[in-house]
């Protein structure tokens, strides 16, 4: 088995010294940012005409679909010409939320509540407790990375509801897993975690592929198959109640999301600023947008480059140092380094949440929200320089661009960011971890100190137009 070289530990006491003022300079970093995050929410405020749309929207359809016409058609809903997007059942669900107009008057209030309730439900990765620079860490980067937060609180959109029930998922999922006596004591909240996880993909059924990920947490493989079987069953519950019990308001939102409704907004018509966006981009380049077949393999090429080839062969290089056995297939060398190393396959887990997320076919600037709260769980760990870095491409940079107008990359400025953070957060991982665990809190610092296996990769994204005035809905 491969350690983490024998220097490290000296590394460790002579650099002590020198860390000490890098994490006051980190602290004053911090400081600022934190002032930042209301300024740029304040700005906003004072440009955007159309605060709070989406609220309005979901709140003008439960209140159709309680007087008995269709949600799904625009001209019933009073004081918008946006569309509803989620499962007839939603309608009902939401009902509590839309009553009496409290969250339409309020909303903003609500969700800088839910936000703060997110921040203190993400779980540290660490063996030891939280600190308060932690929970600081955490909450500047969830509340302001990548501008999800603000977009989420600018529309009113109910992205807020799905980032609290994913933060509530990798609560139960993660924390439990932490826990000295996880086999035989931990699972059933993790089973509530997937489930809440399965729940929340089926507000935003193209976020479903996240469940994949939960193949790598540090579980025997029979219980992570169940943890996928509870998700994927809870996904499509919701699915199978629309059908069954709202038959005809199905058909609408499907008519809906597709856009054969004449005359109003489609949901699913939308640009926005996703990879699958991009590859239609790129065909309209050389003439062939109007072939689904290609723009679906450039999609799916796009996708593996700049994310899933990167973290497959990272954690493959990583599975590998540890060896295995001739007969061991290489699924169960997978399971066995996952099983013996349970803090770094718990980083792995969140880091495959995220790229999978950012694959995504339709990934609106307000879902860049829940993007950040994977990526908060992750840059707690890493060392102070680093964590400077990572909290200046996610937040000061988006928040310089929103405020001079002038975009980098059009169009796709935060998913530019979004996977040059993840390619360093991976970069960051890629390190042999030994027999014991290694790369827990208290060794991380040091272990990325060494080069890590995979170099990120840089491939042009060539600029493209975007429309930033249609609802984020």
């Amino acid at each position: 088995m491969t350690s983490v070289a024998p220097s490290a530990d000296a590394g460790e006491q002579r650099s002590f010294a020198a860390g000490a003022p890098r994490r006051g300079r980190l602290s004053r970093f911090l400081l600022i940012l934190a002032v930042l995050l209301p300024t740029a929410v304040a700005v906003d405020l004072s440009v955007n005409n159309t605060f709070g749309s989406d609220v309005r929207v979901n709140c003008a359809a439960v209140d159709a679909h309680g007087e008995g016409r269709d949600p799904y058609f625009v001209r019933n809903l009073k004081g918008t010409d946006l569309s509803y997007p989620y499962l007839p059942v939603t309608l009902d669900a939401f009902r509590p939320l839309c009553a009496g107009g409290f969250l339409g008057a309020h909303y903003k209030a609500i969700y800088l509540v839910l936000g703060l309730i997110c921040v203190l439900l993400l779980p540290g990765l660490g063996r030891g407790r939280d600190g308060l620079r932690d929970v600081v860490l955490r909450g500047v980067f969830a509340l302001g990375g990548f501008l999800g937060f603000e977009w989420v609180l600018a529309s009113g959109n109910f992205a807020m509801l799905s980032g609290l029930l994913t933060a509530a998922s990798l609560a139960l999922l993660l924390r439990s897993a932490q826990s000295e006596g996880h086999r035989d004591a931990s699972f059933v909240p993790q089973l509530a975690g997937a489930a809440l996880l399965g729940l929340v993909t089926s507000f935003k059924l193209v976020f479903v592929p996240v469940l994949a990920a939960l193949y790598l947490l540090p579980q025997p493989r029979r219980r992570k198959l169940i943890l996928i079987a509870v998700a994927a069953c809870m996904f499509a519950l919701p699915i199978l109640v629309s059908v069954v019990f709202y038959g005809e308001l199905s058909s609408s939102w499907l008519s809906a999301i597709f856009g054969q409704i004449p005359g109003q907004h489609s949901p699913g018509g939308e640009d926005n600023p996703s990879l699958l966006f991009l590859a239609q981009t790129l065909a309209d380049r050389v003439s062939l947008a109007g072939s689904k077949s290609v723009v679906a393999v450039l999609y799916g090429l796009i996708a593996v480059a700049l994310l899933l080839a990167p973290l497959a062969i990272v954690v493959w290089r990583m599975v590998r140092v540890q060896g295995r056995d001739a007969k061991t297939s290489p699924l169960g060398a997978l399971d066995d380094w996952l099983m013996d190393h349970p803090d770094a396959a718990m980083r792995i887990t969140v880091l495959a949440m995220y790229a999978l997320y950012l694959c995504a076919p339709r990934l609106k600037v307000y879902a860049f929200f829940e993007a950040a709260l994977y990526a908060a769980i992750l840059v707690v760990d890493l060392p102070a320089v680093l964590v400077a870095l990572l909290l200046t491409m996610a937040i000061a940079i988006p928040f310089v661009v929103a405020v001079s107008g002038i975009a980098f990359v059009d169009g796709f400025d935060l998913l530019t960011v979004a996977i040059a953070c993840f390619w360093m957060m991976l970069r960051a991982y890629s390190v042999p971890v030994s027999s014991n665990g290694a790369g827990s809190r208290g060794r991380t610092g040091t272990a990325l100190a060494h080069r890590g296996i995979l170099s990120p990769l840089r491939l042009p994204i060539p600029p493209c137009p975007l429309d930033p005035t249609r609802s984020n809905t």
